[in-house]
């Protein structure tokens, strides 16, 4: 073969390729190309060939033509039958490398599920985290061009599967004629809608059975799992975690472990101990796990031991303003506010009303009803709220707001809002000065913390400190999305879930945008129009506790809504969970770093909630069946324990 040069050729010895060609010189008439031909050795006193351009010349033009039409047919023919090789080639010039989609070993040991196939077609292949850009995790629809096929490795010598567009072809169909036909086929009947459900509901149970484990092995009948440590340690020596997770099992299913804590609860439970505890913490997490276990269930053994320990709580509202002390002796029958003040915080005193209301309602005993709707009466009439805004202190003494001026929905303040809406569902949306307060404070939010950030215009909520506006803003925040959408449900301004779904996207992005996928406990939003990314994360705030807020908004959005891409997003964060947080041995950890993937530094800590609250709403959200805690007939309390709302004519 020769080859035409622009640059004047060589006066000196042909260049050699595998063939031994050389470069030959031509009288002057002819230095307008170069030929190099094929010879049968290196030296110059051998017979020169014809080179192939001579014979080329030879050929008539009719020739030449058919050659070339015959070059270029099969040229195409081949990028046509083998379209693998423009992939390859892609591959190796710096197109987007195609993931094989395969099983993920995580880092212990346990396997993260694939997506199955979606109603909506094709999670995105690989995940590109970092705070630099706004990732958007919505699944591209069927017809998306934005789904591409991925290979699925199977195990067992079974044969591999290709899923392309959310429909699940044989391999040996990737080459079938007829297999676009066939593709659209599949696509338009859609997936198997119970098979998807199953399989993540399935994963579900299975990370409840592992933190289970860990749980009986290494904790049983004490509060909390440190399941790094292989131990355990005690707030109030209550079995909190296992009472937290009693309604929990029975909504998975979980039969066996269901019966072990029973049998716990009937003979090792007692609060007959000498023991300070937490007002709010035991009321939301024991009162409201046994009252929701006994409506589930059915089953008076739970009633009772509600009975008791809301009986030991009492003694935490005699206080000269009714407003009750944050710490309960339940065995000795006392109580007294923290050692370093004689505040409470707003949300402790607001946030048990919805247990103490549902316990007079089954006791017949009006004193627990009467008690916390006297702390609603005084919250209701106080000054120094801002456009329907609290602050976060409380006094028990005088009954009066303290450190005025610090506006926020995180901690200290959050649930207030939460539970003046729910009791308005719960007592059948009777009690209009609850309604009027939660109204008056869905505006304030938007008048005084609601802001965007820069550069991707994210909705968030900020703080405010005596008139000055921080752009921080706690993970507890992200109860607010499901607050929202829970109201419009009900019948409230349709725009609570226009801000509600606006809420949840930011919501996401706080785990989306982290290198773990995790969210941290608290970020702080760019408003700089020259910012290059929404979200900062401060070195002291970057642990994330397993908290359930998030989870939590998704199953409200989703069970309104029906979108898949909330299912699709707590799919995802399920996963990050599975990679960064699982213990090999048994439980889950609260970790200190979720910008550092590879070292997120565990905390050796399992929250109750995490059972409590945090896997049951991933149940419900991945759950198809609306009668599963049927939203028209329950109210979850601030720790996912599901009460009734009352018939119309109690």
């Amino acid at each position: 073969m020769s080859a035409l040069l622009t640059s004047p050729p060589s006066t000196g010895a042909g260049e050699c390729d595998c063939a031994s060609p050389r470069r030959e010189m031509f009288p002057p008439s002819r230095r307008d190309f170069v030929s190099v031909t094929l010879g049968e050795g290196g030296g110059y006193g051998q017979q020169r060939r014809p080179s192939c351009w001579r014979k080329w010349k030879q050929l008539s033009r009719l020739q030449r033509s058919i050659v070339l039409f015959l070059l270029v047919l099969l040229l195409f023919g081949g990028l046509a039958f083998y379209p693998g090789l423009s992939a390859h080639w892609g591959e190796e010039h710096g197109g987007e490398e195609k993931q094989p989609f395969v099983i993920e070993v995580k880092s212990h040991g346990m396997p993260v599920l694939p997506e199955p196939p979606s109603e909506v077609g094709q999670r995105r292949g690989s995940r590109k985290r970092g705070p630099s850009v706004l990732q958007n995790r919505s699944p591209p629809t069927g017809n998306s061009s934005e789904a591409r096929p991925r290979k699925v490795e199977e195990g067992g010598g079974g044969k591999p599967l290709v899923s392309w567009r959310g429909a699940v072809i044989e391999a040996e169909q990737a080459n079938d004629p007829d297999a676009k036909e066939k593709e659209k086929a599949v696509v338009s009947e859609g997936p198997s809608a119970p098979q998807l459900a199953e399989t993540r509901l399935e994963a579900v149970r299975e990370a409840f059975r592992h933190a289970w484990k860990g749980y009986k092995d290494f904790a049983w009948g004490h509060d909390e799992l440190k399941p790094v440590s292989k131990s355990f340690s005690e707030w109030f020596g209550l079995g909190l975690t296992l009472i937290d997770a009693l309604d929990t099992m029975w909504i998975l299913g979980l039969k066996k472990e269901f019966e072990e804590a029973r049998q716990w609860v009937s003979k090792e439970l007692s609060f007959n101990k000498n023991v300070d505890v937490n007002l709010f913490e035991t009321t939301i997490r024991i009162l409201g796990g046994l009252l929701s276990t006994y409506h589930l269930t059915g089953d008076s053994l739970f009633l009772e031991k509600a009975k008791d320990v809301g009986s030991r709580l009492m003694p935490a509202f005699s206080t000269p303003s009714k407003i009750p002390y944050s710490d309960v002796n339940i065995g000795k029958g006392t109580a007294h506010p923290p050692r370093w003040t004689s505040d409470s915080t707003v949300a402790e005193v607001t946030s048990i009303q919805l247990e103490f209301r549902e316990l007079s309602r089954l006791s017949g005993d009006p004193q627990y009803q009467a008690a916390v709707m006297e702390v609603m009466r005084q919250v209701h009439q106080l000054e120094g709220k801002h456009d329907g805004l609290v602050p976060m202190f409380i006094n028990t003494n005088s009954g009066q707001f303290t450190h005025v001026g610090v506006y926020t929905l995180g901690a200290r303040a959050d649930s207030y809002y939460e539970y003046l809406l729910k009791q308005w569902i719960q007592g059948g949306k009777k009690e209009t000065e609850l309604l009027e307060d939660y109204l008056l404070a869905v505006e304030g939010v938007r008048k005084n913390l609601l802001k965007k950030s820069s550069p991707h215009g994210l909705t968030f909520v900020g703080e405010r400190s005596h008139g000055h506006f921080s752009p921080k803003m706690d993970h507890l925040v992200c109860f607010l999305p499901g607050t929202l959408a829970l109201g419009a449900h009900h019948g409230l301004p349709p725009d609570h879930m226009e801000l509600a779904q606006q809420l949840m996207e930011t919501c996401y992005q706080m785990y989306a945008q982290m290198e773990t996928g995790l969210s941290p406990e608290i970020v702080h939003f760019s408003m700089q129009a020259s910012s290059l990314q929404d979200v900062e994360v401060k070195l002291a705030d970057r642990h994330n506790l397993l908290r359930p807020e998030t989870v939590e908004s998704l199953f409200y959005l989703y069970r309104f809504t029906k979108d898949k891409k909330y299912q699709a997003w707590g799919w995802e964060i399920l996963q990050s969970f599975n990679k960064y947080t699982r213990v090999d041995t048994g439980g889950y950890t609260s970790i200190n770093n979720v910008r550092d993937p590879n070292s997120p530094s565990p905390r050796d800590k399992m929250e109750s909630f995490f059972l409590g609250e945090t896997l049951k709403y991933f149940y419900l959200l991945f759950s198809e069946d609306p009668n599963l805690i049927d939203l028209d007939k329950y109210v979850f309390n601030t720790e996912a324990h599901a009460l009734p709302i009352w018939p119309q004519t109690d």
